[in-house]
């Protein structure tokens, strides 16, 4: 008895989705994004160090930070952590973010965990101008499935960038704006 035209369409169909889904959803390292973001803030490098390796401040400032816990009230020293409610490129989620490297005034880096999972590192370094400060922001992140380099290189890369971009002027309109 031959099949029928539809079950043999149906067949192939749910074939094909089931290895859109292996190959999609299979982990695999597909590499780092980087998104750097440069600002000139018209602050002492001290000022600024201190505000933004305050995590209690991040949502003052970066719009894709809701809320963070944990001793958030200072300048995080090595290996201290907190926990950041995060809402990046319209993903909702929770980050544990720990120091991983600290040079007081100059450069303050930090790893996230989400899900026992390392999700990225963002970096802050900042030189002295005559101006004041000039801050660079890097944030660099993992591919790990092919479902996500795609939304990355299509969408998510874009809006991580233009947020980046916001939270960084809002830095700026905001310690300018302190006396």
């Amino acid at each position: 008895m031959k099949p029928s035209r539809f079950r043999l369409w149906f067949l192939v169909v749910a074939g094909l989705g089931l290895a859109f889904a292996a190959i999609a959803f299979i982990p695999v390292n597909i590499g780092v994004t980087h998104v750097r973001t440069e600002i000139d803030i018209a602050r002492p490098p001290h000022d600024v160090y201190a505000y933004v390796s305050t995590p209690a401040n991040w949502p003052r400032w970066h719009p894709s930070s809701i809320a963070v816990r944990g001793d958030a009230a200072h300048s995080l020293v090595l290996g201290e952590a907190v926990d950041e409610e995060f809402s990046v490129a319209g993903r909702h989620g929770v980050a544990h973010w720990r120091v991983v490297a600290r040079q007081p005034d100059s450069l303050w880096s930090i790893e996230g965990q989400i899900d026992g999972r390392v999700a990225g590192v963002i970096t802050y370094t900042l030189l002295q101008n005559a101006g004041g400060t000039h801050f660079v922001r890097t944030f660099d992140y993992p591919s790990r499935t092919v479902l996500f380099a795609i939304l990355n290189a299509f969408v998510l890369k874009a809006r991580i960038v233009e947020e980046s971009g916001e939270a960084l002027a809002n830095l700026r309109n905001l310690l300018e704006s302190k006396t």
